[in-house]
């Protein structure tokens, strides 16, 4: 597949589409005349093109007409629903990438057929800035040239890695819906910085750079994370003290149910289609 020869057209215009939209033209895979989109929501399809220049189609099977690249950007509870709409535009010419959460390969080949390459995505919303991480399965009728198309789209907004689809519950708990989990972790913090007295915008300008700051460390140093951690940790210190407040009240034991909840509820979403 060259992508001088596609289109790439994405069912649901909502965020993440948004997102994928803007890497593959700022990477220079596709230029705006080569992708189409297509929503329920008239004013998606018009924040889209107004953006990014695509132009936006009402009829998803027209789109499935027009477009070889079919990204489903949509909620796992309407897949069952667009899957239906569309299965008779649909062959193994084309290549489907769903980034819907839990909703299995075998879910969508049975609807749509074993001869259509059908690749499942779990992206995050760090795609918004282009700091994605996202994890790509492959199913049965899915070449290397498919997954290197796969992985070039999602490699324009951050990072992306292959993974056997048995671990895609796990990608969704671990880094789909982490950011949400460190959102919540970085609203405490603020809360906590207001508690001893900052002012909303200070507090929030603290907490982000911290994270912010540790992150990159951990990226670029390649230390190990309990090494950067001790490095930070004096004995009889602050750090000591608030990391023995953390341990005896089992934050480990927190952050694994919160995954292991995450991750069950992506297996419920799969087993509903």
């Amino acid at each position: 597949m060259n992508f001088i020869e596609k289109r790439i057209g994405f069912i649901g215009a909502g965020n993440m589409a948004g997102a994928l939209i803007k890497g593959i033209i700022a990477s220079g895979l596709f230029n705006h005349n080569m992708i189409n989109a297509s929503d329920n929501d008239p004013e998606k399809i018009k924040a889209l093109s107004n953006s990014y220049k695509v132009e936006g189609i009402l009829s998803n099977r027209e789109l499935c007409d027009r477009c070889n690249i079919i990204v489903l950007s949509i909620k796992p509870q309407v897949m069952s629903m667009v899957l239906e709409e569309i299965k008779g535009c649909i062959n193994k010419n084309h290549l489907v990438i769903s980034i819907a959460a839990g909703i299995r390969i075998n879910n969508i080949e049975t609807i749509l057929g074993a001869d259509v390459p059908v690749i499942r995505v779990m992206p995050n919303t760090p795609a918004l800035v282009q700091m994605g991480v996202s994890a790509i399965a492959a199913g049965r009728a899915v070449t290397p040239e498919h997954m290197n198309i796969a992985i070039d789209i999602l490699k324009a907004v951050g990072i992306a890695f292959t993974v056997d689809e048995a671990m895609m519950d796990a990608v969704t708990a671990v880094s789909g819906s982490g950011p949400g989990f460190i959102f919540r972790l970085m609203e405490c913090f603020v809360a906590a910085a207001q508690t001893q007295g900052f002012d909303p915008e200070t507090s929030r300008n603290m907490v982000i750079n911290t994270f912010l700051g540790a992150a990159i460390l951990a990226q670029k140093s390649g230390t190990p994370l309990s090494e950067l951690r001790k490095m930070v940790t004096s004995p009889g210190g602050t750090t000591e003290a608030g990391l023995k407040y953390m341990d005896e009240n089992k934050i480990g034991e927190i952050l694994d149910g919160t995954v292991e909840a995450a991750k069950n509820r992506s297996v419920e979403l799969g087993k509903k289609m």
